[in-house]
């Protein structure tokens, strides 16, 4: 694990995670891809990559977001998170947004802070790109 996964990981809480999902510590990537992805995006350029996300039994459970670099190396931080069964449908480039939608905006501001705060203002050494 990058040191830049494991500060994201360490800013996860109840309060950065997407309101739709439950979120538990014992699964703390759940409902956080959307404010990983935007901040990787941030941080070390690249576009968004989305896919929606069927539950083992075909029904639809919302979207996935991770990264494709601008070296092209694809990075899916959040990807632990499923951890049912669950798979994606086609993906889809999505240029890169400072925030989303107005719901995740207070999210990522507070998400983004607390990376800012762990960085000390400079990428750590070992990210890919």
């Amino acid at each position: 694990m990058t040191e830049l996964e494991a500060v994201f990981r360490q800013c996860w809480d109840e309060r950065t995670c997407d309101p739709a999902v439950a979120w538990k510590p014992d699964n703390p990537a759940s409902g956080h891809c959307g404010v990983t992805a935007v901040a990787v995006t941030e941080l070390l350029g690249g576009v968004l990559l989305w896919a929606e996300v069927f539950r083992c039994d075909g029904r639809p459970d919302g979207l996935h977001y991770w990264n494709r670099l601008p070296s092209g190396l694809e990075i899916d931080l959040t990807r632990d998170q499923f951890r049912a069964g669950e798979y994606f449908g086609s993906s889809s480039v999505q240029q890169p947004l400072r925030v989303a939608s107005a719901r995740m905006a207070t999210r990522y501001d507070l998400f983004a802070s607390r990376v800012r705060a762990r960085l000390g203002g400079s990428l750590p050494e070992g990210i890919p790109d």
